[in-house]
């Protein structure tokens, strides 16, 4: 439910949150840590993903803080709606696992980052300022999952680098392949410099003309 704006006049310019957890006890400590904090406000929390997704409609926050397991509609599903809806909205997802699957989903749907419910708290809030800057953020001790499952071949595209690198050879610029994938341009960012290093490129001409060659 929305939160209060008291204490907000003595902080300037926070980043206004949206918190989704269907764990109250999770859900509730966040609030109270980054409404701690001077940088951060919470306008709104949610239990499931639809009400989340909801109040992502109405307030239109900086950072919307999504729980990956949720009832109704899950992080992920709503995660690809705020993508579609309201794209600038930059989405942070939470999991108690770091899990092959729901990595690779949350690269693909377009997250500027992930973090684990296990990392300390302060964790949680330093990913928040850094996906509200601009950096995709992901934990170092899985980031080894977001290039491939493993016994794959390594140089094999995947689905979304395969889009992403069309819309290349198509002159798209990097906005322009953000939107019409429905990610980030940081997103696309992250996925064409996977598909330059599993193409043995260094540019857009080089990857453009790969594609030529496979065909």
């Amino acid at each position: 439910m929305p939160e209060a704006g008291a204490g907000n006049a003595e902080r300037t310019a926070p980043l206004r949150l949206v918190l989704a957890d269907d764990h109250a006890l999770v859900l509730d400590g966040l609030r109270m840590m980054a409404n701690a904090e001077r940088d951060l406000h919470v306008v709104a929390t949610a239990t499931d993903g639809e009400r989340a997704l909801e109040a992502v409609r109405r307030f239109r926050p900086d950072v919307a803080v999504l729980d990956v397991q949720m009832p109704t509609m899950d992080g992920l599903e709503c995660l690809t709606r705020i993508r579609a809806e309201v794209p600038s909205t930059r989405v942070l997802l939470l999991s108690a696992f770091a899990d092959p699957v729901s990595l690779r989903a949350a690269v693909d749907r377009g997250a500027d980052g992930y973090a684990l419910k296990t990392d300390p708290p302060q964790a949680t809030m330093r990913a928040i300022r850094e996906v509200a800057g601009g950096r995709l953020v992901f934990p170092a001790s899985v980031r080894r999952w977001l290039t491939g499952p493993r016994g794959a071949d390594p140089t094999a595209l995947t689905q979304r680098e395969e889009a992403v690198l069309q819309l290349v050879a198509e002159g798209r610029t990097n906005a322009q392949i953000a939107a019409a994938v429905f990610l980030s341009e940081n997103t696309v960012k992250f996925h064409l410099r996977n598909l330059f290093a599993k193409l043995g490129v260094t540019n857009r001409t080089e990857a453009a003309a790969k594609l030529r060659q496979r065909r």
